[in-house]
């Protein structure tokens, strides 16, 4: 049996994901420690989100494996357990209100009650009372609201690709308290971002990917 307290969070063995004739992510090996803030950063295209899709399970790389809490994804499960996910732009019901979107959400993932619905909206800084229609969101709170989705099964581990993308610099400042916070509860977050500035400070761990590859450690580049 696996040692909750010890097992890392995520280990990347060897990855590497090939489309056709392009290899877009190149023979990663990786491990980050439970507990912790986490930080990935590098250009558009640079493979970021690739490998937050493998480690979630939604790519089978091309070769290697991505384990999450000890459990190998494709192999004991087909996702990444205990995790919650923000990756690319999230998809909401554009007429329904952001309550009602989480509710739907909640209900298909088997969870009940609304008032840990409406704690996960207040926790991203949104009124759980605001009556108007996603569709008129805008990408600031539409990423409030992903964040919010990915924090209702009160997760162990939060995978997130730009969570700070429409985000005024109040609206980065409040996201950084919230994952210092969730930090502190004993989460860990392992986070994307093409701006350095957006993770600087409050990452454990950094780590820059250009081109597929993944370096040891983050060091000043300009994006």
């Amino acid at each position: 049996m696996t040692d909750r307290n010890t097992t890392p969070a995520i280990q990347v063995e060897g990855i590497r994901m090939r489309f056709g004739a392009d290899t877009v992510i190149k023979d990663i090996t990786c491990t980050w420690e439970a507990g912790k803030i986490h930080g990935i950063v590098g250009r558009n295209g640079s493979g970021k989100t690739v490998l937050m899709k493998c480690i979630c399970g939604f790519l089978r790389p091309t070769r290697g494996q991505a384990r999450v809490f000890g459990r190998t994804i494709g192999k004991d499960v087909d996702f990444a357990p205990d995790t919650g996910m923000l990756i690319e732009a999230p998809g909401f019901l554009p007429h329904e209100t952001g309550m009602s979107n989480l509710l739907w959400l909640a209900r298909l993932s088997g969870l009940k009650g609304r008032e840990r619905v409406r704690a996960c909206i207040e926790m991203v800084g949104l009124d759980p009372n605001l009556k108007k229609g996603v569709g008129k969101y805008s990408m600031g709170m539409r990423q409030r609201l992903g964040i919010a989705q990915a924090l209702l099964d009160d997760p162990r581990l939060l995978i997130l690709d730009e969570p700070t993308n429409g985000l005024d610099k109040q609206g980065v400042r409040d996201m950084h308290a919230l994952l210092m916070c969730l930090k502190a509860q004993g989460k860990t977050v392992l986070l994307a971002s093409h701006n350095p500035l957006d993770i600087s400070g409050l990452c454990d761990s950094v780590r820059e990917m250009d081109g597929g590859v993944m370096s040891a450690a983050y060091k000043d580049i300009t994006i």
